[in-house]
């Protein structure tokens, strides 16, 4: 059987986007994240160094999970940095159950559709954090994602 992974993250963007239509799941991605985003702050001003080496370490190997995305899925290089860091501090592990849960109630209730996560993880990471970006600046609150770009 032929390879049918995609190959580059700027081919990825659109599809992931196409599985985030529903501006109610593209909501619940924003609330997970900046809970996230919220809880790790906290995280990293109660352990600044083992969070913080647990986080520079992370990044070498998100990198290199970025480049493997393409051939086959980066899931056990995300599950070692979640353990990594929930290792360092363990309230990290409750920020990324916060984060999961409301995407995936996305996905399964609202979009009914599986999550990317399970296919492309570094990837639809990369993704809610582009998404995230994009809402920050006023982007993507409203509508079916049809109007959403493939890059940028």
């Amino acid at each position: 059987m032929a390879d049918t992974r995609i190959q580059s993250f700027d081919d990825f963007w659109p599809y992931y986007i196409s599985e985030h239509r529903d501006a109610r799941c593209r909501w619940l991605h924003f609330v997970g994240t900046t809970g996230f985003l919220t809880i790790l702050l906290a995280c990293i001003a109660a352990t600044p160094v083992r969070l913080g080496v647990a986080l520079a370490l992370s990044a070498g190997a998100i990198a290199a999970g970025m480049a493997l995305e393409s051939k086959r899925s980066a899931a056990p290089i995300l599950l070692g940095v979640i353990v990594a860091c929930a290792v360092a501090n363990p309230g990290v592990l409750a920020g990324v159950v916060f984060a999961y849960a409301g995407a995936w109630f996305g996905h399964f209730v609202i979009e009914k559709n599986r999550p990317a996560t399970f296919v492309y993880p570094l990837w639809s990471l990369a993704g809610d954090f582009r998404m995230y970006g994009w809402m920050l600046r006023g982007r993507l609150w409203t509508g079916n994602g049809s109007e959403v770009a493939p890059v940028g």
